[in-house]
């Protein structure tokens, strides 16, 4: 994630520095506590989290763990990925339901933290799951807030109790408790009151908070922190575990490119759990918080897991085994190559999904320069297709290409290079689904194992069949000059090469062949 993109090229540098040593002495630990230290500061984390995760680094660095460990770097990045998942918040917290619906979910936080943007965004997911959320407008306070969570309730395609027009209009306690109360008649099994925020700490949004809490008893309190505001992210914490005393926090805008360090305190500093990560601007980009996951990505460790369960709900499972059987019997098409692109989409952001490949902080330029509407471009020129060209691109001469271009906006140029990476992915994914490895540059076929060189063995004892006899021992020689020449001669070595000169008896019968005395 973009929020700590400094903080994990720190941390990587300092890591692989760590990697050129074969033992690391207390010297080498000191050194790269150090560092740590400094990256964590500098992306500002809380100094009492600092303090107390690079003591307990330190520690378990110095120890047996390390010493006896075959491999003391990777130990040591092991035992950094623990410790930040420990103040990340350990396990996974998952949001808790009433046992008698609905189950009340009360939303806290500042002035511009993203509390609306973030109901809307619960309320889509929980409709993913089966749920049938209500929204409750119970921030009067700001202006167009009511409005503004009429608007993202619509696009979530969820319910929305909004009795008061706000603008200083109307009483929150009221409106939050007799929401509570609509919810149940017209059964809707979870409510999500959005209150009020104010641009800072005060006692009257404190009590405001608690009112609403006390009329409504919610079952959750989720406290909304923008992971953009750096070390008084701890105060406002702090601030309003004792004047609602939340249950769980949510960090939004987590894609922003600040430090984002902030939200590493929070859990460890409230002791509460961070239960979702809001990950852009789209309703969608909304993440059940992962502590480990996360450590993963700071770390640049990758995160797979949420690559593939991201991938399992965007992809149906039935239409990729109809994919998979058409690419074994080479009847895969740009109509399929076009549906699997659309259901690429449905993923999301591809900067995001690169970003959760391990290793990937290291192509953070290339990655940031990746121009997202590509994907549209090729859908564009795709769509410029008749059906039979899209099933049969042998179809497509320099007229139709011309045609093509046109019709998508883009150039024939455009259009001749998608045509050939459409034909090596077909290639490459037609060889993957019947069981073999792609051919690499340089590296000749790669089919299953042992596969070319009983071709070759075949090949040098079948020789030649023809019926002219001259041809038969020329193509014969031929064979036997290109197995010579595959061996291994060693010159690679400073051997030299062997020359592989016929025998008489193939010079007298090559001479007999040809009709020489």
């Amino acid at each position: 994630m973009a929020t700590f993109g400094t903080l994990s090229d720190r941390l990587t540098e300092t890591f692989r520095n760590l990697r050129t040593k074969g033992k690391l002495s207390p010297a080498d630990v000191d050194g790269t506590v150090r560092e740590i230290r400094r990256a964590l500061l500098d992306a500002d984390v809380a100094l009492p989290v600092v303090k107390d995760f690079t003591a307990k680094v330190r520690e378990r660095a110095l120890g047996d763990e390390v010493s006896r460990a075959l491999n003391p770097a990777q130990q040591v990045v092991q035992i950094v990925n623990e410790e930040l998942v420990a103040i990340l918040g350990g396990e996974q917290r998952r949001l808790q339901f009433a046992k008698n619906p609905p189950t009340v979910i009360m939303l806290a936080g500042l002035q511009g933290s993203g509390k609306t943007t973030f109901a809307g965004k619960l309320a889509r997911l929980l409709e993913k799951d089966g749920h049938t959320p209500l929204l409750i407008a119970a921030d009067l306070q700001r202006p167009n807030a009511v409005n503004q969570l009429q608007v993202v309730a619509e696009r979530a395609g969820a319910a929305v109790y909004a009795p008061e027009p706000g603008n200083g209009v109307g009483d929150p306690v009221k409106v939050a408790k007799e929401g509570v109360e609509y919810a149940k008649r017209h059964q809707h099994d979870t409510v999500i009151i959005d209150t009020a925020g104010r641009l800072g700490v005060d006692a009257e949004l404190m009590k405001q908070a608690s009112d609403i809490r006390r009329v409504t008893s919610p079952d959750e309190v989720l406290f909304v922190i923008d992971a953009m505001i750096g070390q008084d992210a701890v105060n406002t914490a702090k601030a309003f575990q004792e004047g609602v005393d939340f249950t769980g926090v949510v960090l939004s805008k987590l894609d922003g490119d600040a430090r984002g360090g902030a939200a590493l305190s929070v859990a460890s500093v409230t002791g509460r759990p961070i239960i979702y990560a809001s990950t852009g601007e789209g309703l969608e980009d909304l993440e059940p918080f992962h502590p480990d996951r996360m450590a993963s990505r700071i770390l640049d460790l990758g995160d797979i897991l949420t690559l593939i369960e991201q991938a399992q709900q965007a992809f149906d499972e039935d239409e990729a085994m109809k994919v998979a059987e058409k690419l074994a019997t080479e009847q895969f098409t740009l109509e399929d190559f076009l549906e699997q692109m659309q259901q690429l989409k449905k993923m999301g952001s591809m900067k995001k999904m690169l970003g959760m490949l391990p290793g990937m902080g290291q192509m953070k330029q290339q990655i940031d320069n990746f121009d997202e509407r590509e994907i549209d471009r090729t859908e564009a020129i795709i769509r410029s297709m008749t059906p039979g060209e899209r099933r049969s691109p042998k179809l497509l001469n320099g007229s139709r290409r011309l045609r093509i271009a046109r019709g998508s906006g883009m150039t024939v140029t455009d259009v001749n290079q998608l045509v050939q990476r459409f034909e090596q992915a077909a290639k490459m994914m037609k060889t993957v689904a019947r069981g073999g490895v792609p051919n690499m540059p340089g590296m000749g076929a790669m089919g299953k194992p042992g596969a070319s060189s009983k071709r070759g063995k075949q090949q040098k004892a079948k020789g030649s069949r023809s019926g002219n006899p001259a041809k038969r021992a020329a193509e014969n020689s031929g064979i036997t000059a290109t197995a010579e020449q595959s061996a291994p001669t060693g010159s690679g070595f400073g051997l030299g090469a062997k020359g592989a000169a016929p025998s008489e008896a193939d010079l007298a019968e090559l001479q007999k062949l040809l009709g020489k005395p």
